[in-house]
This record gives C-alpha cells, structure tokens and sequence, in this order.
C-alpha cells in the first residue's frame, strides 16, 4: 500500500518531467528543419492571401488597377472593401480625382453619417490593394506611385503620459507635416475639433495652407471637415477644390444619399444625428430651440458665436453700426474750427454714454 501511495504521489512530478523531456526532444528535431518549415509557411501564407483576394475579386467585381509615375489618383466608382459586403442595400461609389496639377486636396464637407470617413478611407484601402497587386473595389483606377499614407482620424486620448485628445491629434498631426512628401497620400478627419472652434478652424486652415504650399505639388490629400469656412480655401488656393456629400432634406426627415458632389455645403444636421442616437426628446427639442436663437443672434455669445460655429443654416443678421460712428463719417475735419470740434467731442462722448446705458 505505501508502494502504491508514493506512486501516485510522484505521478503529478513524473508526468510533468516526462512531458518536458518529449517536448525537449521534439524541439531538438525539429531545430535543423525550422527554415523548410519557415519557407512553407510563408507559401502558403502567399497562396492563401493571394487566393482570398482573387475571390474577393471575383465575387464584389473587382477591377484591375493602372499604376503609373504619375501623382495622380483617379478612381471611377470607388467602394470600401470591408463595408460593402455587409450593406444589404447596396454600396453607393463614388468618383475620386486627385490630382497634382490642379485637385491635390479635397476639402470634404457634408451631414454627420454623411459617409465621409468611409470615402476617405475607401481611397486610402484602395490605393494600399493597388500597390499590393491586387485587383480594386472600382469600376476603374489609375494610381499614380505613393510613398506613404498619412493619416488623422479618431479621437483618443492617453491618460498614461498625460495627453489629452487634442494633444495626441496634434502630435499625429505633426509627424505627417514633418514627414508628408508631394508623392504621399494625407487622409485627414475633423482636424481642430477637441479645443475651442477659432483656434480649431486657424490650425485647420494653416494645415490646409501648409499642405497647398507654393510649390507645383503637394501631397494628395482628403480634408474632411465641419469647419464650413475651409470651403472659402478654393478661393485662395488654386489646387483645392470643395466637395460635399448630399443629403435630402423632407422638411421631417433627413436622408443620406451617400453621393460625393462639387461644392460646399453649410449645414451637419447634428441634432437630427442625435436624435437617431436616442438622445431624449426634450433635449433635441431644447437643442433645436437653441440653434433658433443663435441664428436669429439671439443666443449667448450673439453674432461672435454664429461668425466661428459650423451650425448655421442662413447668414447672421448685419450688424448695427454705433451712432458715434455714423456721427463720425459725416464729419469734414477740415471744415471745423477748434471750438466746433470740442463742441462735437462733447456731443460724441454725450451719446456714447447714452448708449453705454442701453
């Protein structure tokens, strides 16, 4: 009994020291076939990408891809590879020009949910297959070569080393100014949004400025933004063209057609995004009234708030020009004597304080 009793005491200890010498010894054969073994593995790791885009391929329509030394991306029909399978309604493509000479930047503006973020993306993912060597979501596709693609979305934060949001996008976004070359492709998503709108629309627009540069070229680039004002860049900037994706408006409804058009829009329908989200009745109720006031001027902040804000739907009211300097422009200084001009410096001083009281 005491055989048998340290036996299966010892058997735990036995098992675990017999396993470690099997493994030992399989380790020691397997060592001179490691490279074959590594050499396989890549092989079929090859087949099996190459295979799996080739059905890819096959089943979403895939079409070849012209790369070329040009630095110009022209896409027709455009579709986002990992999106598209799981739309039961069908995909809606879209057309992309980039070009060196004269579309280098895209400032894309339009309603959240609007679909800019998977446009922007769709174009970096099928430039990436193209230089893979694989077919591409697209009816047709001429990739002029890129070096690297750059990118800024999403929003994150890192509370180990103590950065913020807007800290940590200021940092991506420095490492693609420092690094970007007129053959790179620049995504860049709501560039300015986690600090206060001013400082946030000056930094967009020096980035959009810097990007443009002086030069013949510039990096290819997807500007995405609320930042309405940006649009005003195509003025500006003889490489920067405006797009916006549309959206009909029922007057009770909002629906996204998911279809990238020339020019600029004004409008994110924010509150009816919220809405969808379920945010409670009478805070979208409350949101609306609020939008109300700030476009009629009326609300905290007044004309300074709807000159720097992405949410207006109709233009401010004019400002009222002051009294004193309706006064003042009416005033001939060459025609007036010392005693009327203290006389009128008496008067001016008279209705600025009047009106300080209103």
């Amino acid at each position: 009994m005491k055989e048998q009793e340290a036996l299966i005491a010892t058997a735990e200890d036995r098992l675990s020291s017999l396993e470690q010498e099997l493994y030992t010894e399989l380790l020691r054969k397997l060592n001179d076939g490691v490279p074959s073994l590594q050499s396989v593995a890549r092989g079929i790791a090859a087949i099996d990408a190459a295979a799996a885009l080739a059905e890819a391929a096959v089943l979403q329509q895939y079409t070849r891809p012209v790369i070329d030394e040009t630095q110009d991306i022209l896409i027709r029909e455009g579709r986002h590879p990992i999106v598209e399978p799981g739309m039961k309604g069908g995909f809606v493509p879209n057309d992309t020009v980039l070009s060196s000479s004269d579309c280098q930047i895209q400032i894309i503006t339009g309603a959240n949910m609007a679909g800019k973020s998977t446009y922007m993306r769709s174009v970096a993912l099928t430039v990436v297959m193209a230089q893979a060597g694989s077919f591409v979501p697209a009816a047709h596709a001429r990739i002029g070569i890129v070096d690297r693609i750059f990118t800024r979305v999403g929003a994150f934060d890192d509370l180990a080393s103590g950065q913020s949001t807007f800290m940590v996008e200021m940092i991506e976004l420095a490492n693609i100014l420092n690094n970007v070359t007129p053959r790179s492709l620049v995504i860049l998503d709501e560039i300015g949004r986690g600090t206060s709108t001013l400082d946030g629309y000056c930094i967009a627009r020096a980035v959009l400025d810097f990007l443009h540069g002086k030069g013949a070229s510039g990096p290819k680039t997807l500007f995405a933004t609320h930042f309405h004002e940006l649009a005003s860049a195509e003025n500006d900037l003889k490489r920067v063209r405006t797009y916006h994706f549309a959206v009909k408006d029922t007057g009770n409804d909002v629906i996204f057609l998911r279809k990238l058009i020339p020019g600029a829009t004004d409008r994110s329908y924010g509150i009816h995004v919220a809405s969808l989200a379920g945010l409670p009745g009478r805070v979208i109720t409350r949101a609306s009234a609020l939008m109300e006031e700030f476009i009629r001027g009326e609300g905290a902040g007044g004309p300074r708030v709807q000159r720097y804000t992405q949410m207006l739907l109709v233009d401010p009211p004019p400002l009222v020009e002051h009294p004193v300097v309706s006064d003042l422009k009416k005033i001939d200084p060459d025609q007036l004597t010392p005693r009327d001009a203290l006389e009128i410096l008496y008067e001016l001083k008279q209705l600025a304080g009047e009106r300080k009281r209103e």
